[in-house]
């Protein structure tokens, strides 16, 4: 490749361009300066605030500085995709009904880390065509990758409160994915923070996991406790956690900007299995080969059969007193895993003590 004789201004255009025409609703691109992010990612492991995430800290410098990570990366181009599948209002009433199993809309379709990185690797062919061979690697959340600050500085949207990226025009329901790449294209203009004096989704957060504005404690937060913690959820948050099972989307539900959301256009991301609208109690019945039917190329099977049932029994617990739930419950009461069967344990016993509350205020 002879860079003389390549225009980098039409390049950047052009790459643009061809990203949207690929599906991406935005395409950025940002030098890999990421000094400001590697304090506070330093700050935030040094507080513990990753809880059992010991990838987060395993890299070392290769998070935060990308040419450690891949040599000779000079730029990174940052995508930003829709998913939200639904109208929030949808979304709403879902959370709010107690017996309904409440999964987080990003995982409702098929998996995102596959969907984007096609994608992507689509549109470096597409610079490859133009440029010829040039150095570059896709990632899409499965690396040492500071995806949130690198879509900020490349002007995709601002960090909200809820360390979430926001876009004023768009929300915040997308998903990134980033290209590093060794060509020296002219840069974005980093995004402003317009969160204001909004404490919204600090104030919603199940778990007050948004211990302080754009601080996420993880060891609180649902979609760690869901996802990424293996065994016991701490007691005190199950009672927190009501119908999520895996993920929450509660601080984008409340945000002002999300008023601005689209909803997806990318076939991959509509709802699979009827996961959007399922019961507790029909996905705690699923064998361990029924999870793995239901969730075949799915984001959510990465948690495994063990995790589920653990999620979806606090749930159960946490709904209001039914026999029906006690009577499911009981079939995993002494279920030969150990997780399985501690967090059982618990939601008999939550529902026995409302069982017997409502009893004692009949009489």
């Amino acid at each position: 490749m002879n860079q003389q004789n390549i225009n980098f201004q039409q390049l950047a255009l052009d790459i643009k361009a061809q990203g949207q025409a690929l599906g991406f609703q935005q395409v950025g691109i940002t030098n890999t300066e990421l000094s400001e992010a590697e304090k506070q990612l330093d700050h935030w492991l040094a507080a513990g605030f990753h809880g059992d995430m010991a990838y987060m800290q395993k890299h070392g410098i290769k998070r935060t500085q990308p040419a450690e990570l891949i040599p000779g990366t000079l730029r990174i181009i940052s995508c930003r995709m829709d998913y939200l599948p639904e109208p929030m209002n949808q979304t709403n009433q879902l959370m709010s009904d107690p017996i309904q199993a409440y999964i987080s809309r990003y995982a409702l379709g098929r998996d995102y880390h596959k969907v984007l990185r096609k994608k992507l690797q689509k549109l470096a062919n597409l610079i490859t065509d133009k440029v010829g061979e040039f150095g570059y690697r896709a990632f899409v959340d499965s690396a040492p990758v500071m995806e949130k600050a690198i879509a900020q500085k490349a002007g995709l949207g601002w960090m909200g409160k809820h360390s979430n990226i926001i876009n004023k025009d768009a929300g915040s329901w997308f998903f990134l994915g980033e290209l590093y790449v060794d060509l020296p294209l002219p840069v974005d203009t980093p995004v402003t923070d317009h969160c204001g004096q909004c404490t919204d989704c600090m104030s919603i957060c199940p778990t007050q996991a948004i211990i302080a504005p754009y601080t996420v404690d993880s060891r609180r937060c649902i979609s760690y406790l869901t996802i990424e913690l293996k065994g016991s959820i701490p007691e005190e948050l199950r009672p927190l956690m009501g119908n999520h099972i895996y993920g929450c989307d509660d601080c984008q539900q409340v945000c002002p900007w999300n008023r601005f959301a689209q909803l997806t256009d990318e076939k991959d991301f509509i709802p699979r299995k009827n996961l959007n609208t399922i019961d507790l109690l029909t996905i705690f019945h699923w064998s361990e080969d029924t999870f793995l039917s239901k969730t075949e190329g799915s984001a959510i099977r990465r948690i495994g059969f063990s995790s589920w049932v653990r999620n979806i029994a606090i749930a159960l617990g946490n709904a209001p007193a039914s026999s029906d739930i006690i009577r499911a419950l009981n079939t995993r009461l002494h279920h030969n895993d150990p997780i399985i069967r501690e967090h059982v344990q618990w939601a008999v016993q939550q529902q026995v003590t409302k069982i017997n509350e409502n009893a004692s205020l009949v009489f």
